[in-house]
Parts: structure tokens; sequence; C-alpha cells
């Protein structure tokens, strides 16, 4: 999978290529600008293009980049790194589609293991949404009764994973449930927030954020 990294620190850039070539990606371009960004995308077209939010020339210009990237490259997965969890930069990036989009702290780039997989799944055509910000939406207060008052912990727990991006598969895993039972809590799910179901991943996402942000 070919990969082009953009972040203004050059340290942080070294060191995403260097974890990324030791996990068998071809890092193809570097750069600590937007613009640069945007020139490398279009002519060599990698499979994920990862970008920091906030690059010059303008002080977000990551995102104005990722945003581009997704309307005129629609065929190239976006990862945006931030150090900021923002839902609203999150619902920016997704409000047309969630396929082939991520968002992710910089805090999880440590971590090899959650890199290589955001960046897998981005490739793949899915969707990655930081832990932390699903957290935030799951778990704000609203005023008065809220549909989500009506789920189960266990439910409460495959929503903000299905709100990441994950499979059924996955969240199976994850909870060590079998996959008949997460579709049991998924379906329960649909219905408690009546939101219509879905099969593919990244339209569950776009359905599950959208209540999310009422």
């Amino acid at each position: 999978m070919r990969v082009a990294l953009a972040d203004d620190s050059v340290l942080l850039r070294e060191g995403v290529a260097r974890l990324l070539a030791e996990a068998g990606f071809e890092v193809v371009s570097q750069t600590g600008d937007a613009r640069e960004l945007l020139g490398q995308v279009e002519g060599l077209r990698p499979d994920v293009a990862i970008v920091d939010i906030r690059m010059p020339p303008e002080p977000d210009g990551g995102l104005r980049a990722a945003r581009e990237i997704r309307a005129r490259f629609p065929g190239v997965g976006v990862l945006v790194l931030s150090q900021y969890a923002r839902p609203s930069y999150a619902f920016e990036l997704l409000r047309d589609s969630a396929e082939r989009t991520g968002y992710l702290l910089k805090d999880r780039v440590s971590d090899l293991h959650e890199l290589v997989d955001a960046v897998r799944r981005v490739g793949g055509g899915g969707c990655v949404l930081d832990p932390v910000i699903v957290a935030q939406l799951v778990g704000r207060p609203r005023q008065g009764h809220d549909a989500l008052d009506e789920l189960s912990e266990r439910e409460r727990e495959v929503l903000a994973l299905m709100a990441e991006g994950r499979s059924n598969h996955a969240i199976a895993e994850r909870l060590v449930i079998t996959d008949r039972t997460v579709e049991k809590h998924v379906n329960g799910i649909f219905e408690k927030l009546n939101l219509p179901p879905s099969p593919e991943d990244h339209r569950r996402v776009l359905a599950v954020l959208a209540h999310l942000r009422m």
C-alpha cells in the first residue's frame, strides 16, 4: 500500500514514515505543506494520504487539503492526524461520506498496531474514528430524555465501536462475543435509535454519527 505523508513537524513525519516502512508500506512522498501535498497526490495517486490538520499555508491547511483530496481524488483514502479531540473536525471531514476516511489523534501514532490498522482500513475503503472522539459523542450530556438512554450497557459498547468504523466481526473480537450476538445488538440499536440498518460499514458510521450529533 502506497502512502503520502504530510506533517509540518519533521520529527513526527520521519518517525511515522519509519514506522510505516517497517510495517511494509511504501511511503511515496513526504511534505510539510498542504499545497505541496495536493500536487504529490495528483502526481503519485497514493492509496492513502496521511495529513496533519494544522499545516501551512493556512492554520487549518491540512483539513482543507484533506477535503480537497476527497473531492478530487475519491479513490485516495485520507487519514487525518490531530492533536485535538474535536468532534466538529470529524463531522466536517465525514459530512458527505465516511468511506476511505479516518480521524486519529496523534497519541495513537506511537502504537504501531493502531496506526497500521487505521491506514489499512482507510486504504481498504473503510472508516476510522478515534475512540476518544467517539467517547465524547456517546457520553456528552443531553437535555431531557434521549434515545441513547434506552440502550443497555452492552449496546452502548457496540454503538461506540460501530461509530469507530468497526465491522461486526471486529466488534465481536473486541468484546469476545459471537458475530451473531453482535448482529442482535446492532439490530437492537438501530431499532431503538430509529436508524435504517445497513450492511455497509461506512453507511452505518454516517447513520450513527448523524444521531450522535443531534
